[in-house]
C-alpha cells in the first residue's frame, strides 16, 4: 500500500499499523475516527508551514502622489525640464546651421511631445542620478569618431620636383607687396628676465621657461597678424617665412589642410629617388628571403636560410582568445610552434598577435630560434622512463625497443618526428590540457638522466650490452 494515498495515511496517522503511535489516549476509541482532518493527516516534509503570507516591508505610493495623475504637476514638469528654444537660442542656432538644418530641427521638436516624455519616461533629478543621457552637442574623442572639418586629400597629389616648388614658391612670394624685408625675427632668449640671458635654456626654472614660450607664441601671432594688414604688406616677414617652412605642403594638393595629421604614404617609387636605394639582400640567400623576415634569426643561429627552410616546423596548438577593454572584445590569436631537424635538435615557440598568420609567423621563428638538441638512445628513443609536469598535466615518456613505433598523442607524435626519436610511448594519465601537454613533453625531453654521468658519479664504468655482445648492430 503507497503512504502517499489518503486511505494509508488515515492509517498511519490513527494508529492502525504497527509501529506507529496512535491517536492521544485520552480520546475514546469510538471518537478518533470522527477526528478533525488537521489532526487525522500530517505534512511528510521537514519545513514548517507558514503562518501567513509574506507581506512587502515597504508601503506602495500611490502614483497621484508622485505626481503622475495630477495635471498640473505634468504641466510643472514638463515645462522645467523639456523647455521650447527662445528667440535668443533660435539665433545662435542660425549662426552655427542652415536654413534646412534649422527646419530639420524644428520638424524634429515639433514630432515629439514633452507630455509623453513627462509620463512614459520619468527623467531621475534626484542627487543620485545615473548620467545615461548623452549630450551630442559634446564631443568625445575616445567614442566619437574624428569630425571632418577639411576636405578629404587629393588622391592625385605627389611630392614636389624642383620645378614644382620653384612655382609654389614664386606663388607664396606674390602674396606680398615688394619692399624691404623686416629685420631679425626675435628669439626666446629675447623673452627672459636679464639674470637668465647669459644661462642655457635647460638650466632656466619651470615657470621662467614656460613664461618665455607664451610670449615668444604671441609674438609669432603678432607678426602674423599684422604682416596680414594692408598697410604693412611691404614684403614676408620673419614669421611669414618661417610658417612657409614648417607648415606649407611639400606635395602638389596646392597646400589644402587636410582631416588627417599623418604624412600621406610613399608611392612606390619616388621620383628621383627610385632606384638610387636598395634592400641589402645578401647573395648567399639565393633570392630565398625577399622579405627580410630571417635576417635576425641568420645572425641569431648562424644558419643559413635554405637550412632554416630545411627545418621541420609544425603548429601544435591554436588558441582563440579575446580580451575585454571598455571598447569591446580585442580578439587574438594564440598559437604554439614546434621545430626540429630531425636528428636530435627540437625546440617549441609560443606567440600571441591580433593576426593569426603575425602570431604563426612569430611562433615559427621563435621555436627554431629555441632549438637545442636533447638526448637519444642510439639515435631512435629516449633514456629510460622520464616524467615531466606543468600545472596539472603530468606526461609519462618510455622508452621501447626498435620497431616499436610511435604510440603517443598526436602532437607528441610531431614532436618526436621533428626531434628524430621513432621508438616510444607516452601516457597522460592527468589534465590533458593541448599547451600543457606540449610544454610538459618539451620539459621531459629536455631533462633526461645522463647513463654516462651516473656512472662518472658512481665510480662505475658504463657498458652498452647491446653493442657488446651484438658487435654495434642494434637495429
Amino acid at each position: 500500500m503507497s503512504v502517499a494515498r489518503p486511505a494509508a495515511r488515515r492509517l498511519v496517522v490513527s494508529g492502525c499499523l504497527p509501529g506507529v503511535a496512535a491517536a492521544p489516549s485520552s480520546t475514546p476509541a469510538s471518537c478518533r475516527q470522527f477526528l478533525p482532518a488537521a489532526q487525522q493527516s500530517s505534512n511528510f516534509h521537514t519545513s514548517s508551514g507558514l503562518s501567513a503570507r509574506k507581506r512587502s516591508r515597504f508601503s506602495s505610493v500611490p502614483a497621484a502622489k508622485m505626481g503622475l495623475i495630477n495635471e498640473e504637476k505634468i504641466q510643472e514638469f514638463t515645462q522645467k525640464k523639456f523647455p521650447k528654444f527662445t528667440p535668443e537660442e533660435m539665433v545662435e542656432l542660425s549662426k552655427r546651421y542652415s536654413p534646412e538644418q534649422i527646419a530639420a530641427i524644428e520638424a524634429g521638436e515639433a514630432s515629439i511631445n514633452p507630455r509623453d516624455l513627462t509620463i512614459q519616461g520619468r527623467l531621475r533629478d534626484d542627487p543620485y542620478v545615473m548620467e545615461y543621457l548623452d549630450d551630442f552637442a559634446e564631443h568625445q574623442p575616445i567614442i566619437d569618431k574624428r569630425p571632418q572639418r577639411h576636405a578629404p586629400p587629393d588622391p592625385g597629389a605627389r611630392f614636389m620636383d624642383l620645378d614644382d616648388f620653384t612655382e609654389d614658391l614664386i606663388r607664396w612670394a606674390d602674396q606680398f607687396r615688394s619692399g624691404d624685408v623686416t629685420g631679425t625675427m626675435k628669439k626666446v632668449v629675447d623673452f627672459v628676465p636679464r639674470q637668465w640671458k647669459d644661462v642655457a635654456e635647460g638650466q632656466w626654472p619651470g615657470e621662467v621657461r614656460d613664461q618665455a614660450h607664451k610670449d615668444f607664441k604671441a609674438y609669432l601671432q603678432e607678426q602674423i597678424k599684422n604682416a596680414a594688414k594692408p598697410d604693412n604688406m611691404s614684403g614676408p616677414t620673419d614669421a611669414d617665412v618661417l610658417q612657409y617652412i614648417l607648415e606649407r605642403s611639400s606635395m602638389t594638393d596646392g597646400n589644402l589642410k587636410s582631416n588627417s595629421s599623418l604624412a600621406p604614404a610613399l608611392p612606390r617609387k619616388v621620383p628621383g629617388v627610385a632606384g638610387l636605394y636598395k634592400n641589402a639582400i645578401d647573395p648567399a640567400d639565393e633570392g630565398l628571403d625577399e622579405t627580410g623576415i630571417y635576417q635576425d634569426l641568420k645572425r641569431r643561429t648562424g644558419m643559413t636560410v635554405r637550412e632554416i627552410l630545411s627545418l621541420q616546423t609544425k603548429a601544435l596548438v591554436r588558441r582563440f582568445v579575446s580580451n575585454q577593454t571598455r571598447l569591446g572584445k580585442i580578439q587574438s590569436t594564440s598559437v604554439l610552434y614546434c621545430a626540429g631537424n630531425g636528428d636530435g635538435w627540437l625546440g617549441i615557440g609560443m606567440a600571441k598577435s591580433t593576426e593569426p598568420l603575425i602570431a604563426s609567423t612569430k611562433a615559427r621563428l621563435m621555436a627554431i630560434r629555441d632549438m637545442k638538441p636533447i638526448r637519444r638512445y642510439e639515435n631512435r628513443t629516449i633514456y629510460g622512463n622520464v616524467t615531466g609536469k606543468v600545472s596539472g598535466t603530468v606526461v609519462e615518456l618510455s622508452a621501447r625497443p626498435p620497431g616499436f613505433g610511435l604510440r603517443v598523442q598526436h602532437r607528441i607524435f610531431e614532436m618526436c618526428r621533428a626531434g628524430g626519436i621513432h621508438d616510444l610511448a607516452a601516457r597522460v594519465p592527468r589534465s590533458r590540457n593541448p599547451m600543457n601537454t606540449v610544454k610538459a613533453t618539451w620539459e621531459a625531453l629536455c631533462n633526461q638522466k645522463d647513463p654516462e654521468s651516473i656512472a662518472i658519479g658512481r665510480g662505475k664504468k658504463l657498458v652498452d650490452v647491446r653493442k657488446v655482445y651484438y658487435g654495434g648492430s642494434v637495429y
